[in-house]
């Protein structure tokens, strides 16, 4: 057999689910959005400066959470090139361009400080 006794309440609990429901989650991830994308072009190996001036974020908003999604608009013939600069590409000539991994590194402090923010929330509740 089984039992279960609870003593107390559950103010804490629900105090943290109004909370967390009524907090403005996009405002949140707009100052987020924006530092990513400065970091990602501060971060951005430069030669004309278009791949590092081309970064943006997009957030969207489904029924089971909120996401963001950093952007890169340089795009030549089909090819992006914030992508390449990445990941690295074979050359017309037979040849290939190894990636630099400066996407990661520049995102990190980013997810760090959104990652601390939510403690924060989810302990302070």
């Amino acid at each position: 057999m089984i039992r279960f006794r609870h003593s107390g309440n559950f103010k804490h609990t629900e105090a943290f689910f109004r909370k967390a429901s009524n907090m403005n989650y996009r405002a949140l991830l707009e100052q987020y959005g924006q530092a990513g994308a400065e970091a990602l072009a501060s971060a951005t190996p430069v030669d004309s400066g278009k791949t590092a001036a081309s970064w943006g974020y997009e957030i969207e908003e489904t029924p089971g959470g909120v996401s963001i999604y950093w952007t890169n608009s340089n795009i030549q013939d089909g090819v992006n090139i914030a992508v390449i600069l990445q990941f690295g590409h074979g050359t017309g000539t037979g040849g290939y361009v190894r990636g630099i991994d400066y996407i990661n590194p520049a995102l990190r402090p980013i997810f760090e400080q959104i990652a601390d923010k939510a403690w924060k929330e989810v302990t302070s509740a």
